[in-house]
């Protein structure tokens, strides 16, 4: 026999209180990244604000002690950076030098992933020493290129009827028509320094492919040419693109290579090699960095400009 007090339903007992399964599992991958971000910020974001915090100020190394966060800012120093003599040539160089090393290397990484797809003796010895201009330091590699192109000793003069200086000679008349010497040599250097990177790319892609797909043209009777547009390059596309972003980001903020072999002079002039001149040079430490970031937004434009237009589509 039950009672009412029976009949009653139990009240249950209140769960107990701890975190989700989500919720840990947050934790837990906050705590992973940690570690990353903390480095982020110290290398990365703390630098950048202190530059961008500088180039608004009068900061010469004279006075480095007495600038901080709350100073006086202003922006003469974009002004400054902007209206010297060889701002603009310099942009200009820093274009035409970006857009050409970095098309250069790419075709000669294509064209060497090309040759060295099919199995031969040695291939593998062949495209390990493909890697030797990439991974060489280049304070060695660019001593070779100075000596070859030495126009007293060098062996590359030694082949033409009259010596080129081709690293302290600004312009100079091929064919009948005046070309910037010096400039086309950084170039040269540019693309062969560092098309193996862009032959890694291409290469991993092309073994990638299918052999069905090269099989089933040749069985079509289609020639190499066609071969190469309609079966190859198709395939080849999104990785020549991101070939070029990364090229053109890398291309754009190179230092060393113009510097080492010429010094920003015979008119290979950078945006990066002012950067250093006004840094060591001029002991200007605010135009430094105002010249800095002049770059870093020219460089932003670009990179936006690439992913409005070629960055999101498709390619069949």
């Amino acid at each position: 026999m039950t009672t009412d007090l029976d009949a009653r339903p139990r009240a249950q007992a209140p769960a107990p209180r701890g975190r989700t399964l989500r919720e840990q599992e947050g934790r837990a991958g906050l705590a992973l990244i940690s570690p990353t971000l903390v480095i982020t910020l110290v290398v990365v974001v703390l630098p950048l604000a202190w530059a961008i915090m500088l180039a608004f100020q009068d900061a010469r190394l004279i006075n480095i002690r007495r600038t901080g966060v709350f100073g006086n800012y202003t922006l003469e120093n974009f002004s400054y950076v902007m209206s010297e003599p060889g701002f603009w040539p310099a942009l200009v160089n820093t274009l035409v030098y970006t857009v050409a090393g970095t098309a250069l290397s790419i075709v000669i990484g294509l064209v060497t992933a090309l040759a060295l797809r099919d199995r031969f003796r040695g291939r593998t010895l062949v495209r390990a020493s493909i890697l030797i201009p990439y991974v060489a330091p280049v304070v060695a590699v660019t001593f070779l290129w100075e000596t070859m192109l030495n126009p007293q000793y060098g062996i590359v003069n030694t082949w033409l009827s009259q010596p080129i200086a081709f690293l302290s000679q600004a312009k100079g008349t091929f064919l009948g028509v005046e070309v910037p010497v010096a400039l086309l040599t950084v170039i040269a250097f540019e693309a062969w320094r560092y098309f193996p990177f862009a032959f890694l790319f291409i290469l991993a892609r092309l073994q990638a492919l299918p052999a069905e797909l090269d099989e089933a043209a040749v069985v079509d009777g289609a020639t190499p040419t066609q071969r190469f547009r309609y079966v190859i390059m198709p395939q080849l596309w999104r990785i020549i693109a991101l070939l070029s972003v990364l090229r053109f980001v890398f291309t754009f903020t190179k230092f060393d290579d113009v510097y080492l072999l010429t010094g920003g002079g015979a008119g290979t002039e950078v945006i990066s090699v002012r950067v250093y001149e006004f840094l060591t040079a001029r002991d200007d430490i605010g135009a430094s960095a105002a010249q800095a970031i002049v770059l870093a937004v020219v460089l932003v434009g670009f990179l936006i400009v690439y992913l409005r237009f070629f960055g999101g589509g498709e390619r069949d």
